[in-house]
């Protein structure tokens, strides 16, 4: 009964597990043979800027973006987890964006970002006149176009919405009965029983959107902002494998690149072994 699954595994995942470990060695650009430079690739990736940067802006993504993106799933949960009239319409309204193809979504920001006539500077424009300060040039400067790949990824929250109404749903009325008996506040309510009763969820949905993070910013920084504006400010690690890989034929450099996700992701499964381990010690 294991079988498809051990078979899936091993073709999948652990065969082109070691393949790219074993690129990352090499200097192959699909055209030459292989050849083998042992540790050279990932000493040339120490001193690379451009890789150093596609890192930093990786782990900055990873650490604004998935909590953002973790508290705004658990909001809306919380609000549209009951019965109520046009309930499942929101709900459908807030997973709905997750099912958009990444190309056409990448599209549609790069339309509402312009900064001519895109909706969103025409909305925002006579606000910041007012304030007396220049409104977000999300194209063109670093920082803004940034802060565009996160607001991008803060509506492809569907998935973990629905598992979050689930979970909610799921949990047990006598614990919230109890509450009401003893005149709890809502706030405490929220942080005494709906919160603890979730982290294992939240928990679980924090490292897996950590982990996610490494390709959430890889189409919108390719399509909308193209990995700039120049020097790197939105090519993050996925970019910078990409770009390495199939626009300069550099496959061993950029299978240690990969190599170094990898590692970065064991490390994000590991944490999430130990949240899991210690939220079983505390049921018990």
């Amino acid at each position: 009964m294991l079988a498809p699954y051990l078979i899936g595994l091993l073709g999948l995942v652990l065969i082109p597990f070691g393949i790219t470990v074993a690129m990352a060695l090499t200097e192959y650009d699909l055209i030459n043979p292989p050849e083998w430079l042992g540790w050279a690739n990932f000493r040339e990736l120490w001193h690379d800027d451009g890789f150093r940067t596609a890192l930093m802006n990786s782990l900055v993504f990873a650490a604004i973006a998935v909590p953002l993106r973790l508290g705004i799933a658990l909001m809306l949960a919380l609000l549209l987890h009951r019965r109520a009239f046009m309930a499942g319409s929101a709900r459908t309204a807030a997973a709905l964006p997750t099912a958009v193809p990444e190309i056409a979504y990448g599209l549609l920001w790069l339309w509402l970002f312009n900064p001519s006539f895109g909706p969103i500077n025409q909305v925002l424009g006579p606000l910041f006149n007012r304030l007396g300060v220049l409104a977000p040039r999300w194209l063109t400067m670093p920082a803004d176009a940034r802060a565009a790949i996160i607001l991008m990824s803060l509506f492809t929250i569907g998935e973990m919405f629905v598992i979050l109404v689930a979970a909610r749903q799921a949990l047990p009325r006598d614990a919230y009965e109890l509450a009401e008996i003893e005149d709890a506040t809502g706030w405490d309510i929220f942080r005494r029983v709906t919160l603890p009763m979730l982290a294992p969820v939240l928990g679980v949905l924090l490292i897996r959107d950590t982990i996610m993070s490494l390709q959430l910013s890889f189409t919108p920084a390719l399509v909308v902002t193209k990995g700039g504006p120049p020097p790197h400010s939105t090519t993050y690690l996925s970019l910078f494998v990409y770009r390495n890989a199939f626009e300069y034929l550099r496959y061993g450099y950029a299978a240690a690149a990969t190599v170094i996700m990898l590692a970065l992701t064991m490390l994000a499964v590991l944490i999430q072994a130990v949240i899991l381990a210690r939220a079983r010690q505390m049921r018990r």
